[in-house]
């Protein structure tokens, strides 16, 4: 044991099989239980380096909670249960006070629970306080009460699920006010990542390190089920690339598509059979940069009874990363015959006829009708959004990509990098499929 790394040492261990665990003495086996550093996963260390703040960006369940944890332990504890660590105040913040109490003092991996028996901070109740057998202090704070946080002063602060706080920004700063004890005051944040500005600002600031994990990181200490049925719901879609893959996404603050209506299409399950399939193209005909990726969703349609009853649903994004023709060329007609669709609606701003000639190249029965777009992408995506809006449009599973784009799409334009190629293929398909039959024209030269 005294010559072995501990960081990440679990894995070492089970390499070396029974035997070493047997060649340990009764109190170093008892000890072993605690010590982080032995169990933890990279993510869930502190990364080296001078920092003032550590950021761990990770999915739900991926041991955020445990990190934090043990980070304010290793920060107050000393050597011994009764010796003084390097901090002795602490400031825990949450959204509330009842989830400070419950995921980061009492939950499962909370301080409490992280704690070995002759180092077990106390909890007093009255005071919203954890006192330490060395005297080290952690007070619990609420980001519903920002003024809360003036007056007191700390040498270390860990702060949960930053992303969600009600007043984030001003409960951030009145922290920093705070955090001026010690030689070298820190603060630890674990959060699932989302696009809050005060999040957006706290990673892109100097003095930010971060660690990030998706939920699969931590799949040794979750239920299979758990991990089996959110993958099925959710791989794929926005909602899992954040909440599971614990990735950042970005969203215009006055997107045509929000978050509830995006997991509204998610929720809206597709029939056995659809009345019409078409599919939508945007095809990379420019070698200018950001073009390089054409555009192609596959959408399904029931239109029975009134247009105000009627649903389309994106079944795929068959989006391919190449400015290649014949190579984007081959998948159109892949994804229609894959889907039966009836009709191709292709754009022909830049290409002009290049589109259907190469479609009809390579497949002389493909029904391709070029369309002309004639306002502006915020435009012409405003009334398909609409659509959303009054839950007449669902989405597959896979969709993330092309769900990251609506988030990006404002009644003034497109704000993200490059070009919206899925969403602009997505606003042709579900005009064709949808609009232009209920507005009764015969093409989507209207957009």
């Amino acid at each position: 044991m005294a010559t072995m790394d501990l960081r990440h040492g679990a894995p070492a261990l089970a390499r070396l099989g029974a035997g070493a665990l047997a060649a340990l003495s009764d109190r170093e086996a008892q000890a072993l239980a605690w010590l982080w550093e032995f169990w933890a996963l990279p993510h869930q260390l502190p990364p080296s380096g001078d920092w003032r703040t550590w950021v761990i960006l990770g999915g739900r369940g991926a041991g955020k909670t445990r990190a934090g944890a043990e980070w304010v332990r290793a920060q107050v504890e000393g050597a011994r249960p009764r010796d003084k660590g390097r901090c002795s105040r602490v400031a825990l913040v949450a959204d509330t006070l009842d989830q400070a109490r419950e995921v980061m003092v009492m939950g499962e991996s909370g301080i409490l629970a992280c704690s070995p028996p002759d180092r077990r901070p106390r909890w007093l109740a009255t005071r919203r306080m954890l006192v330490w057998p060395n005297g080290a202090q952690a007070q619990l704070f609420s980001a519903h009460d920002p003024e809360s946080l003036r007056g007191p002063q700390f040498d270390c602060a860990w702060a949960d699920e930053l992303g969600k706080w009600s007043k984030a920004q001003a409960t951030w700063d009145m922290l920093q006010f705070g955090l001026r004890l010690g030689a070298d005051p820190r603060a630890c944040v674990t959060t699932t990542p989302r696009d809050a500005a005060a999040l957006r600002d706290l990673l892109a600031a100097e003095g930010t390190a971060t660690t990030h994990a998706p939920t699969q990181a931590n799949r040794a200490n979750l239920a299979p089920g758990f991990l089996q049925e959110v993958e099925r719901r959710y791989a794929g879609t926005r909602q899992g690339r954040q909440e599971l893959d614990g990735v950042m996404l970005a969203g215009a603050e006055d997107a045509l598509w929000t978050p509830a209506m995006i997991a509204r299409a998610q929720g809206l399950v597709p029939p056995a059979a659809y009345d019409r399939v078409v599919v939508g193209v945007d095809p990379a005909v420019s070698g200018r940069e950001g073009r390089d990726s054409t555009g192609i969703v596959a959408v399904g349609a029931v239109t029975r009874g009134q247009p105000g009853d009627w649903r389309a649903w994106v079944i795929e994004d068959a989006t391919v990363a190449t400015g290649s023709p014949d190579a984007w060329g081959r998948a159109v007609a892949s994804a229609a015959r894959r889907h039966g669709a009836s009709r191709v609606y292709a754009e022909a701003n830049q290409g002009g006829d290049l589109v259907a000639h190469v479609l009809r190249g390579l497949d002389p029965f493909l029904p391709v009708e070029s369309v002309h777009a004639r306002a502006s992408k915020g435009l012409r995506a405003e009334p398909v959004a609409h659509l959303y809006e009054r839950g007449q449009v669902g989405h597959a599973r896979g969709l993330g990509l092309l769900e990251d784009q609506m988030a990006r799409m404002t009644r003034r334009g497109w704000e993200g990098r490059g070009s919206p190629d899925r969403l602009d293929a997505a606003v042709w398909a579900l005009h064709a499929a949808l609009l232009a039959p209920a507005w009764r024209e015969p093409s989507a030269r209207l957009l």
